[in-house]
């Protein structure tokens, strides 16, 4: 391990820690602001109920990042392989001995703590990907049979995923195992391919949706023929971010939030708070805030020299967008609802903590990244 970590003779831990990229870390706290201040608001005025406990996971999730940003590429790569199958485990586990919550298995319990396993499957899958296509060439890419082991790989958890049922994690499982297949250099015709039956497959996926998924898509349709019913979340959800105009009902002062109209005003509809407390600027500010975060993990990616790097920083950014591309949508109408947290401001611990080890993987790609793809790389 202490070899590992010196993999890079010239590089110290004070030059490391002065690589770090403390403006993509200061975007990260001023978000994880943004979610103490709106849980603030969504408890009532008592920061005990979910402002302070997630401002604590926070510190520790905060702490967690810039440990993991250490990491050399040669150690992420020897773990890739054991995070990856005890991912897989827990997926597993869930379908066994899962909590039951709205309809689905999707918590388990670890020494007291109730754990989202596939909020750690899409992180475990960034990893895999970037250590398989690490030693694939762009050439060798153009070959189908080299997609074959990829495809298994992505495949297993969003199959696992899908069966607990999660269908909008398992769709952004999916979406990100895509966007490293094109990273790597997967040829447009395949890409072609492989999503030309999607749009025909469409009634077939209905027939076999839970009754609940059903509703919700039937409910994004027609909201209001179930008004009290199927169709009240999204009904109170428009209504909420309709009345904060321009400027916002004021803090603590929104009449859908605080009169608790609103439901899930912690975690799925956080976003509809703050546009009702803080209107069209704030909900801007925040939409700006968010895309800084992409835009600077994309460039961090972009900056990498070495290909693992690179696909690891891609996936990372890939999985903060679509979750926050989710719920935005979600809370707005665009998209049926499919209980999307918005990354750090939704209050919930699964998702904060592998978001920030997340971006410790990012950010071990940017303290890294003039180190070049090592010569005749074997996976094991």
């Amino acid at each position: 391990m202490r070899r590992l970590l010196r993999s890079e003779p010239d590089l110290h831990i004070l030059s490391r820690l002065w690589r770090i990229n403390w403006f993509f870390v200061l975007l990260v706290c001023l978000l994880a602001g943004v979610g103490y201040v709106a849980l603030y608001s969504a408890g009532g005025g008592n920061a005990k109920l979910f402002a302070t406990p997630q401002i604590i996971r926070f510190g520790f999730g905060l702490i967690m990042m810039l440990c993991v940003a250490f990491f050399p590429p040669k150690m992420l790569r020897m773990l890739s392989v054991p995070i990856y199958g005890f991912s897989i485990i827990l997926l597993t586990l869930v379908l066994k001995m899962g909590h039951v919550g709205k309809g689905a298995e999707r918590w388990i319990n670890l020494a007291g703590f109730q754990f989202q396993p596939s909020e750690f499957a899409k992180i475990a899958l960034v990893l895999m990907l970037a250590t398989w296509f690490q030693r694939v060439s762009r050439k060798e890419m153009g070959n189908p049979l080299r997609l074959i082991i990829p495809a298994i790989i992505t495949l297993l958890p969003v199959i696992l995923v899908l069966k607990e049922p999660n269908l909008g994690t398992g769709a952004i499982i999916g979406t990100i195992g895509a966007s490293l297949f094109f990273a790597a250099g997967m040829r447009w015709w395949q890409i072609f391919i492989l999503a030309a039956p999607i749009p025909f497959l469409g009634k077939f996926i209905y027939a076999h949706l839970h009754d609940y998924q059903k509703a919700r898509i039937d409910t994004f349709l027609h909201p209001e023929h179930d008004p009290l019913g199927a169709g009240y979340n999204i009904i109170q959800s428009k209504i909420a971010l309709g009345s904060g105009g321009m400027w916002g009902e004021g803090y603590l002062h929104g009449s859908q939030g605080q009169l608790n109209f609103l439901p899930e005003k912690q975690t799925d509809f956080i976003f509809t708070m703050i546009g009702e407390e803080w209107g069209y600027v704030g909900c801007i500010a925040v939409i700006a805030l968010l895309s800084l975060i992409v835009l600077s993990g994309m460039f961090m990616a972009l900056r990498c020299r070495n290909r693992f790097g690179r696909l690891v920083a891609l996936g990372i950014s890939m999985d903060f967008f679509l979750y926050c591309a989710a719920n935005l949508s979600m809370v707005m109408g665009a998209i049926p609802v499919g209980g999307v947290p918005l990354p750090l401001i939704s209050y919930g611990g699964s998702a904060m903590l592998t978001m920030m080890f997340g971006f410790g993987l990012l950010l071990s790609s940017w303290v890294h990244r003039d180190e070049p793809d090592p010569e005749n790389t074997k996976f094991f």
